[in-house]
């Protein structure tokens, strides 16, 4: 929401519209973002053991999460094409045994923010994971895709309430 409480990508009469951006000032940026694929124990197991037969599935989808936020602007239809100065996509093994955690921690400096692209990363990679293993557990599901911070520009730093320890993924 704008300073004056109304949708930034809709116009006076209710269109979309990509939202003007430059008269921003170039900021450094970063997000972010969590989310898990939760699957059976043995599913958890090929994973980690590497016996999984399409092959190395975490680099696999470490890599699709890096070229989807890559690509975000090509994806969600009113996002911005920026230059990302870094992306970095984790998977490893919940702690509770239930599936493979996700973090995507993407930078800019730009105009305005990588939250999109480092959700995009998250969601890219658990799809991938599942498209790579589901021959083998067709009950996997993905969830709690999420922003954990955000940082840089006009509106500074967010961070997700309730956010550490319990998270998913949070060291």
């Amino acid at each position: 929401m704008t300073d004056a409480g109304k949708l930034s990508h809709l116009d006076a009469a209710g269109h979309a519209v990509m939202v003007d951006v430059s008269d921003k000032p170039a900021t450094a940026r970063q997000a972010l973002a969590r989310g898990r694929v939760c699957m059976r124990a043995e599913t958890l197991e090929l994973i980690l053991s590497g016996g999984m037969p399409k092959g190395d599935v975490l680099a696999v989808s470490r890599v699709a999460g890096i070229m989807a936020a890559k690509k975000t602007a090509d994806l969600i239809p009113l996002c911005h094409p920026l230059p990302l100065s870094s992306v970095r996509v984790g998977l490893a093994a919940a702690r509770d045994g239930t599936g493979i955690d996700i973090e995507a921690c993407v930078g800019t400096t730009g105009p305005t923010g990588v939250e999109m692209e480092a959700l995009t990363a998250v969601s890219v990679a658990a799809l991938t994971l599942y498209d790579m293993c589901k021959a083998v557990d067709r009950g996997m599901t993905i969830e709690g895709v999420y922003l954990e911070r955000k940082s840089g520009g006009r509106s500074g730093l967010y961070e997700r309430p309730g956010a550490g320890a319990g998270s998913p993924g949070a060291d």
